[in-house]
């Protein structure tokens, strides 16, 4: 039923979720709409999050490029619960509310090793768009500057 593909993401001009699909990855599946049959079992996937409101649009629909060796568990677990490390704690405040719950769907591939695809997916993604997708842009803050280290005053002598 799954096939694996081999991936080129050199291939992909102006990554979006049109061009995912030409490239080997499932049909967008609406977020809120996803069953637990529909996703692979226990298969190493990378996957796709995109808003389906910006598909066709100049800009990129892609939201979040991860990856996951137990797919159902990450989407239902994590990022319908939100269970799970900071990234999925916040993917999962962004559906449930931020509104994104209506507008998100969900796409993947089956890959052997998807730590390098997700990898080659987010650096092709920067090298078009000049940034990774916004839900892996981590926003950190700026540094924060040195403290100046304190001088002690010296203590006036008892007389």
């Amino acid at each position: 039923m799954w096939q694996r593909l081999n991936f080129a993401p050199y291939l992909l001009n102006n990554m979006n979720s049109l061009t995912l699909k030409e490239n080997g990855f499932a049909e967008f599946v609406p977020i809120k709409a996803i069953a637990f049959s529909t996703l692979p079992n226990d298969k190493s996937i990378v996957l796709i999050l995109a808003d389906c409101t910006l598909t066709g649009k100049p800009t990129s629909d892609i939201l979040y490029i991860g990856k996951s060796q137990k797919p159902s568990k990450r989407v239902f677990g994590g990022y319908l619960s939100g269970y799970g490390g900071k990234t999925t704690r916040k993917i999962n405040s962004m559906l449930l509310n931020d509104g994104y719950l209506e507008k998100v769907a969900i796409s993947w591939r089956i890959s052997d090793d998807p730590k390098v695809t997700q990898q080659e997916l987010l650096e092709s993604f920067k090298k078009q768009h000049g940034e990774y997708p916004a839900w892996n842009a981590s926003k950190k803050a700026s540094p924060k500057p040195k403290a100046v280290p304190k001088v002690a005053k010296p203590r006036p002598s008892p007389k």
